[in-house]
């Protein structure tokens, strides 16, 4: 497939769903894939110390939140002084999973973001946001994508259903099906919990780098929490402007993997003559798991 987004029917698509197509990050040095290179030496001083205290307090939420994997990995990648380099990161990650970064000036379209995936390629944003926005960002940045995504790419069937994300997402495009899809990364990759035998922990990124929705996901007693199934999720619709109001657990990454394995056109199909459910719903006879016990910040 050709791997090649024109820049100019991007823009205006990001026009038609954002603000005017206001996106940080400059796309005047990117490749037909979108990629640049990370200028390490130009982050300033100011950046590496906001990255610090970002990551000192993420780091210090993750010992009971965080699952095992994502803790593991992440003191492995020694990344808490400052803005990591990209180049060292893919040294190791391709000896443990085969996969890379690229870095990318920020969203990039769909066709392309499912192309890197497909090839174990995974997208990180350089800029940082700004320190008024330490606790709440609306694009991703580089430390939600490197704190929140990389470490799990060090796991061997996490990785795997990545590559296996992507390849989902290329079908997709041609079946129509983008939306449903949409709803399995969001709420595994994104926004995913798994059970374990000290309770529920966290694995989505977009949980692991907030500083509020880490505790929120696992112990308010408000959200659903659901196990996991695919169709399930697939109908479920999400909030992008507040804490989740339903979460999905899996039992484990093989679960996950194996799940998502099928052929998905039949699905597809099938989900076409259904409702979306509100993203509260809690369906007749539905398990709702418990929440963990609250811990101290």
């Amino acid at each position: 497939m050709n791997t090649t987004v024109d820049q100019a029917d991007f823009f205006k698509t990001l026009e038609e769903k954002s603000d005017n197509g206001a996106l940080r990050g400059d796309y005047s040095r990117c490749d037909a894939n979108y990629v640049v290179q990370q200028d390490w030496n130009a982050y300033t001083p100011e950046q590496h110390d906001l990255w610090r205290r970002l990551y000192q307090r993420q780091a210090r939420l993750m010992p009971g939140r965080a699952c095992d994997v994502f803790i593991e990995s992440l003191a492995k990648m020694d990344a808490a002084d400052g803005i990591p380099r990209f180049d060292q990161t893919t040294e190791a990650l391709r000896k443990a999973t085969g996969w890379e970064l690229v870095a990318v000036p920020g969203l990039v379209p769909e066709l392309t973001f499912f192309e890197h995936l497909a090839n174990r390629r995974f997208p990180v944003t350089v800029w940082l946001r700004e320190p008024h926005e330490f606790d709440y960002i609306v694009e991703p940045d580089v430390f939600h994508d490197f704190f929140g995504h990389v470490p799990l790419l060090f796991n061997p069937t996490f990785a795997d259903y990545m590559q296996q994300y992507g390849k989902g997402g290329l079908k997709a495009l041609k079946l129509d099906g983008l939306t449903h899809l949409a709803r399995l990364y969001w709420y595994t990759v994104e926004f995913g919990l798994i059970q374990t035998e000290q309770g529920l922990r966290a694995y989505g990124a977009g949980i692991l780098s907030s500083g509020g929705e880490v505790e929120h996901c696992l112990t308010d007693p408000a959200p659903r929490r659901i196990p996991f199934d695919v169709e399930r999720v697939m109908r479920t619709l999400y909030k992008i402007d507040s804490y989740q109001e339903t979460y999905f657990v899996i039992r484990d990454f093989q679960q996950l993997f194996d799940a998502t394995a099928p052929d998905f056109s039949p699905l597809y199909e099938k989900l076409g003559s259904q409702p979306d459910l509100a993203a509260d719903t809690l369906l007749p006879g539905e398990t709702n798991i418990a929440p963990n016990r609250r811990q101290d910040a």
